[in-house]
């Protein structure tokens, strides 16, 4: 049982380690999950709207603790950092993500959890079941944590809460340092909104009260069709929901984006934009006037509030309409730039790290 209890002790915390990695890498898409349980929960407990909603400005801050907790308490599981202690909080910490992902596969509601960040996309029950199995090893190890000899290792969890923070706060600052998403530099969007390869289906058709499964649709008329499925899941476009539009203009400008040099400045919200970077970008686009890349502000603001915007920051560039989920899954700053060619990722820019002309055009001739 010593054995079995040391890989528990093991698996649980590298899964943990690695969990928050991936989510403290991009700790703005773990405050954005935050948020969608919050307003899940207002809903659907109205007697604590106000609490829920309550929460919301503080989701960045609970995101960057609860993924810091996550790989804090790994290390101290494997380093043996008070033991006891360490593992009722790693108890304390699965239920409470427990709750989350059945919540999320039984009622059917934030149907991504974000356990894994953007690296790995689980299924709701998948979450669930993978929860339910850690909260097992943890309590397998609480039962024998008599058993862990306490170590004095209390410098290398001081030196993970330092690390895991500053990875928090740096990526807050600028960018994730690894960019999982759709958008990232070197991505091509519209390939990406393409099948990789063609989907296959199977077919569950019933006939005299008994089901079967066909490659192919049959031709027998006399099957009753029941459901499909579809058989190469990885081969589903990355990118379903990209469009960009202008009521007041060209009306659809989707494709357009994909030709030439595109610099796109992102603006998600007028109302929480750092203001003090708006000089930066305007810098950027009037040197940019008159060489061979366009500039364009994408929003998901009304037209009225970003013409406001537009005529109080000066800057004289034509807005196209985006979702406002697609914005924040391209952009993780408000405001930030973002620079195509030909459809093609070059360039994405948090706004403490707008760059200048030269640069942009460098990038576009690599």
């Amino acid at each position: 049982m010593l054995w079995a209890a040391r890989i528990a002790r093991f698996l649980v915390g590298g899964i943990f380690i690695f969990s928050g990695l991936i989510k403290l890498n991009d700790p703005v898409g773990t405050q954005i999950k935050f948020e969608e349980y919050f307003e899940v929960f207002a809903q659907d407990v109205p007697l604590l709207h106000n609490f829920f909603m309550g929460l919301v400005p503080f989701t960045l801050a609970m995101s960057v603790l609860f993924c810091a907790a996550e790989i804090i308490l790994g290390v101290a599981l494997l380093v043996s950092y008070k033991p006891k202690v360490t593992t009722w909080l790693l108890f304390f910490l699965i239920v409470f993500f427990t709750f989350l992902t059945f919540y999320s596969a039984y009622f059917n509601r934030v149907t991504d959890c974000g356990c894994f960040g953007d690296a790995i996309k689980l299924k709701p029950w998948t979450s669930f079941y993978k929860d339910v199995a850690l909260t097992i090893l943890i309590l397998f190890i609480i039962g024998h944590r008599n058993r862990i000899k306490p170590r004095k290792t209390g410098w290398v969890v001081v030196l993970t809460t330092v690390l895991t923070l500053g990875l928090g706060i740096y990526a807050i600052q600028f960018l994730p340092p690894l960019d999982l998403l759709p958008y990232a530099v070197g991505k091509s969007i519209p390939a990406q909104m393409k099948p990789s390869e063609p989907l296959r289906y199977t077919y569950v058709m019933e006939k005299n009260g008994k089901t079967k499964t066909f490659d192919q649709y049959p031709t027998d008329t006399t099957y009753k069709f029941k459901e499909m499925a579809l058989v190469n899941e990885n081969a589903k476009p990355k990118i379903t929901d990209y469009r960009v539009w202008n009521d007041a203009l060209e009306g659809d400008f989707t494709q357009q984006t994909f030709t030439g040099s595109k610099l796109f400045v992102i603006v998600k919200s007028t109302k929480d934009i750092d203001s003090g970077s708006i000089p930066a970008i305007r810098s950027l686009v009037n040197d940019l006037q008159g060489s061979s890349v366009e500039t364009y502000i994408l929003t998901s603001v009304s037209d009225d509030e970003i013409n406001a915007f537009r005529t109080e920051y000066q800057l004289p560039v034509k807005h196209y309409k985006v979702d406002g989920t697609v914005l924040k899954t391209i952009m993780r700053s408000n405001p930030g730039t973002w620079l195509l060619k030909d459809g093609t990722v070059r360039g994405k820019w948090h706004y403490n790290t707008t760059p200048n002309a030269d640069e942009v055009k460098r990038l576009l001739n690599d």
